[in-house]
């Protein structure tokens, strides 16, 4: 009996014993120590089913429960719960999380992310996110670079570049994980680029030489464009509509309008919602699903993959002397500004759809290549050779090459041109409209205006006379490439001939033509060498003489001089004889007549001889002869005095006149 009670207070003792070491075991079962960047997570055995699709307990349902085992020793019962430990959400530096929620609300029909409010924060706290009206699927916001959070693993799933945090309670998923071991990115569709920081920046070229770039967005969500819209632009072209409004006012000018509206298209939104970081503000502001009107600048942004895409494409960049003609895909309805008498399309202020009248000068500028197309234009003067040689300015004559001709003989050409052309910056949207592109402009326009004008003037004259007349035909090329493009508002600024590459029949015969040429010249040369020769010579000779010549010519010159001192003195004399003989006739004239009246009357009252002895008489008075000679001369027979007067007359006129002395008696 009393190794009975011995043998039950043993038994009696080992199961207190027992109970008290299970109890001790399920009580240091139920204990859990949390790492400092780890959460418990708790799922409760048994209780009370949870509500709807819901895989969180909130109100101690059976299954996950929404409170989670923060870092330190924890105490969970065992019996009741169990608990796995996770670790905090940690993205590292460069890249982002992308949060799935797979609690929440069901998503309305066509949405592909869930509505963020400010109140979910960074998702750290489950109940405010369900009792907010959380929706299930992927979150418009990403976790920034650094963020380390205790975020729930099974509410939600964080997928980064190098592992996906939480529990998945999709089969498909928990299949996927078992078979690979582990949820990757692969798993949701994602590249590892994706889940990087998204970030602009310039490009190096193989070359060294640095590419501007900007980012071209797509948004996957959010309503459909309207009808006839290609991108999406918050508010429309609304802003531009006012800004043309206001232009009517005849304060503003219409090129500083529309610059003004040039620079409005070009600026960016971005800035209204965060650069698409903020894609529920995007949606709030009236962001529309598609193609996105403004691009990203320089930077980093962190962009969610399942709802923005980014392209990178080089910025436009218009070099000095370049002009870009746009043609706008976008914008506001056509409204044609190029008049009536042209022709060839639609020309329209910036901000509406076709080529814009005001062309984008130098510089660069963040342009989305999908909604516009620039078109550069050079400004300067570009040289174009229809020959092998092709110009590194601008290659824009690589497809142009010899002209090949026929002369009227039928002689074979090859024309090496060179034609220089200038497109005026404020022409330029009109010649963009007309041919469409600058090398349009050269290979289908001036290529066959050129070469069907040399074709056509070469077929009609001689080769010979081709050649003879290359400037005239050069001219004539000018004026015609002139007349043509002008047509397309271009400027002609020169044609040149540069080569003709004749036929080798020609060449022959040009050659022999030429060396009888040149013959002729040698001969003519050689005649002109001994015509100096004779010249030289005589130049020699005329050197030596040169003293002879020079006294000779002293002296015709003191000749000529006295020649002329002689003539004009005897002109002198001649006028003076001339003047006054012509005096003297005439007193002598007037004297004569009174005298001969005299006379007559004399001769009526004295008669013939006693007038003639009277006159004599008066004329020896009057005269330096003496009345009484100095020699008597007598005549034969004692003459009478008659004979004495006559002899002494004849004895004055022999002394000479009376003026020399008398002869002695």
């Amino acid at each position: 009996m009393a190794l009975l009670s011995m043998t039950i207070g043993f038994l009696s003792a080992s199961l207190i014993a027992a109970a008290a070491g299970g109890v001790l075991l399920i009580l240091l079962s139920s204990i859990y120590s949390v790492g400092p960047t780890e959460v418990g997570l708790v799922r409760k055995r048994f209780g009370a089913r949870l509500p709807g699709d819901s895989p969180i307990a909130t109100k101690g349902e059976a299954g996950y429960q929404a409170d989670m085992l923060m870092p330190g020793l924890r105490f969970k019962l065992c019996l009741v719960y169990a608990v796995t430990k996770h670790p905090w959400v940690q993205v590292p530096a460069g890249q982002i999380g992308v949060v799935i929620s797979q609690v929440g609300e069901a998503l309305p029909i066509g949405a592909k992310s869930a509505v963020y409010k400010p109140e979910f924060g960074n998702f750290a706290d489950v109940r405010t996110f369900m009792a907010k009206g959380g929706q299930k699927g992927v979150q418009r916001p990403v976790l920034s670079p650094g963020t380390l959070a205790p975020i729930h693993p099974v509410a939600f799933l964080v997928i980064t570049r190098a592992e996906v945090f939480g529990v998945s309670i999709s089969a498909d998923l928990r299949a996927l994980a078992r078979s690979k071991g582990r949820l990757t990115h692969e798993a949701f569709g994602l590249s590892a680029n994706q889940l990087e920081v998204t970030r602009i920046s310039p490009r190096p070229t193989e070359g060294g030489k640095v590419v501007d770039m900007v980012g071209i967005v797509t948004t996957l969500e959010g309503q459909p464009l309207p009808a006839g819209d290609i991108a999406s632009r918050l508010g429309g072209f609304d802003d531009i509509a006012a800004l043309e409004t206001a232009a009517t006012d005849e304060t503003i000018a219409s090129d500083t309008s529309d610059a003004r509206l040039i620079e409005t298209i070009l600026g960016s939104q971005n800035n209204r919602h965060n650069a698409y970081q903020d894609f529920q503000k995007f949606l709030d502001l009236g962001g529309r699903i598609g193609l996105q009107h403004d691009p990203l600048l320089y930077g980093a942004y962190n962009l969610n993959p399942f709802l923005v895409r980014v392209e990178e494409v080089p910025m436009l960049v218009i070099e000095q002397s370049q002009v870009a003609v746009v043609k706008a895909y976008v914008g506001l309805p056509t409204q044609d500004t190029s008049g009536k008498d042209f022709k060839f399309g639609s020309l329209v202020r910036p901000g509406h759809r076709g080529i814009w009248q005001d062309p984008l000068r130098t510089g660069k500028y963040p342009i989305n290549p999908r909604c516009y197309q620039a078109v550069i234009v050079p400004t300067f003067i570009i040289t174009l050779n229809w020959a092998d040689a092709v110009s590194q300015a601008h290659n824009l004559d690589a497809q142009l090459s010899q002209i090949e001709a026929k002369s009227s003989e039928g002689f074979q050409f090859a024309i090496d041109l060179q034609v220089q052309i200038h497109i005026p910056d404020t022409q330029a949207p009109y010649v963009i409209s007309m041919v469409g592109s600058v090398p349009n402009l050269v290979n289908e326009v001036l290529q066959a205006a050129v070469g069907n004008h040399f074709r056509n003037k070469l077929q009609s004259m001689p080769a010979v006379r081709f050649i003879g007349s290359r400037e005239e035909v050069q001219q004539g090329a000018f004026e015609y490439v002139k007349t043509e493009l002008a047509k397309y508002r271009v400027e002609t600024r020169g044609v040149y001939i540069q080569a003709v590459v004749l036929p080798q029949q020609l060449v022959q015969v040009l050659t022999q033509r030429e060396i009888a040429n040149q013959e002729i010249a040698t001969y003519q040369m050689q005649k002109a060498a001994q015509d100096q020769r004779i010249e030289t010579e005589k130049a020699k000779g005329t050197a030596d003489m040169q003293a002879d010549l020079a006294k000779s010519q002293v002296g015709v010159n003191i000749q000529t001089n006295r020649t002329a001192s002689r003539k004009m003195e005897a002109e002198g004399e001649a006028t003076y004889i001339e003047q006054t003989g012509t005096a003297q006739g005439a007193q002598v004239r007037s004297v004569g007549l009174a005298r001969a009246e005299a006379y007559e009357r004399q001769v009526k009252a004295l008669g013939e001889s006693a007038t003639a002895f009277v006159n004599s008489v008066e004329a020896l008075s009057k005269s330096n002869v003496p009345f009484m000679p100095s020699t008597l001369v007598m005549g034969a027979n004692g003459g009478g005095a008659l004979d004495g007067l006559m002899a002494l007359m004849m004895r004055q006129m022999g002394s000479g006149n009376g003026s020399q002395k008398p002869l002695a008696p």
